[in-house]
């Protein structure tokens, strides 16, 4: 009774707490905020200064007095107490009820990870302000929020291309029946462009403008007509600032390695897939979510590799937060399909 009680006088919050993007729904309201998750911090007290947007800006400009730190690594906890912080600073922007009562939370996390990392995420959800934490499996929250018939019984096959990791799972009767997670995604990508043109052409760039080239020029399949982009960086050998130009076939080499993990991790659901299910996925398909599914050529590669029918998702990259939003409506399902984390006493 208490509980409901509560929960008339608090907005209850889904929160997709990824690697790369922050994304909270407020029930009843949709997708309210979606910021990178980025803190800057002062050097030795860290104290935090920016949060956000406009921390992302700070990235590899700060002065030496201000860091600007990514506080989740391959979809866990790297740095508790910012994670807390940056939190914080989310819960208490979208959340307007009641400061006598605090959210119920619904936290996507990655399939894969252990105990100790959900036990981290529930802590510094609790720290940040959250009256009750759930924890959502992101393949779940993302088939959910794509509108895949997870409580049918019949096979439903997600996968996810986050930031830090790539999540890929076969769902039926409401439950993941297959999961793999691997902690190669876009942060992975990046790093190999940064890589490619450390090796090819001695040019040293930042993470920033490594993300510019995978999403102005990226591709994994081959296109109808190339592009060219202009980088800039700086010469390694020489040590000056220079500039050289890039096609997107150079950024389909760089990316090779990494998309072929992400691949390989689909061959191996399939293969442990049961037959019936598999049967089911001759006709449903697969469905892309995340920001990889952005990428040019990303459905057309995996329907050569699996010789099934792939669909993007309409809006890949809200497809977690609008599951957790999802399972924010409906407390029977949530109970279900989440573990609950309650306030210690």
């Amino acid at each position: 009774m208490f509980k409901r009680l509560f929960g008339m006088f608090s907005n209850d919050i889904g929160i997709d707490l990824g690697t790369a993007n922050t994304l909270v729904y407020v029930k009843d309201r949709g997708v309210v905020l979606r910021e990178p998750s980025v803190v800057a911090v002062t050097t030795g007290t860290r104290k935090v200064v920016a949060v956000g947007d406009e921390a992302k800006r700070m990235l590899g400009r700060t002065p030496g007095n201000i860091t600007a730190v990514r506080p989740l690594k391959d979809g866990v906890i790297a740095d508790f107490d910012i994670t807390e912080a940056m939190l914080r600073h989310f819960i208490k922007k979208v959340h307007h009820g009641s400061k006598l009562v605090s959210p119920l939370v619904v936290i996507a996390i990655p399939s894969g990870i252990t105990e100790v990392e959900k036990r981290a995420v529930r802590e510094s959800a609790i720290h940040a302000g959250a009256r009750e934490v759930y924890l959502i499996e992101e393949p779940m929250a993302a088939a959910l929020g794509v509108g895949l018939p997870v409580q049918d019984a019949a096979g439903n096959m997600i996968v996810d291309i986050g930031g830090g990791t790539t999540e890929v799972a076969i769902i039926s009767l409401g439950g993941i029946v297959f999961s793999r997670s691997v902690r190669v995604a876009g942060d992975e990508l990046d790093e190999s462009i940064s890589n490619y043109l450390k090796r090819a052409y001695n040019l040293m760039i930042g993470e920033r403008t490594a993300e510019e080239i995978k999403i102005k020029v990226g591709s994994v399949y081959p296109l109808e007509k190339e592009m060219t982009m202009e980088v800039k960086g700086r010469d390694l050998v020489a040590g000056l600032p220079k500039t050289l130009t890039i096609t997107s076939q150079e950024v389909r080499e760089a990316l090779l390695e990494p998309v072929q993990t992400i691949l390989e991790s689909v061959r191996i659901s399939l293969e442990r897939c049961p037959p019936e299910l598999s049967a089911d996925l001759i006709d449903r398909g697969i469905v892309l979510a995340g920001g990889g599914a952005l990428l040019r050529g990303m459905d057309k590669l995996v329907a050569e590799e699996t010789a099934l029918p792939v669909h993007v998702a309409e809006d890949p990259l809200s497809a977690v937060v609008e599951g957790t939003g999802k399972v924010l409506q409906e407390f029977r399902f949530l109970r279900k399909v989440a573990s609950y984390e309650g306030q210690p006493a």
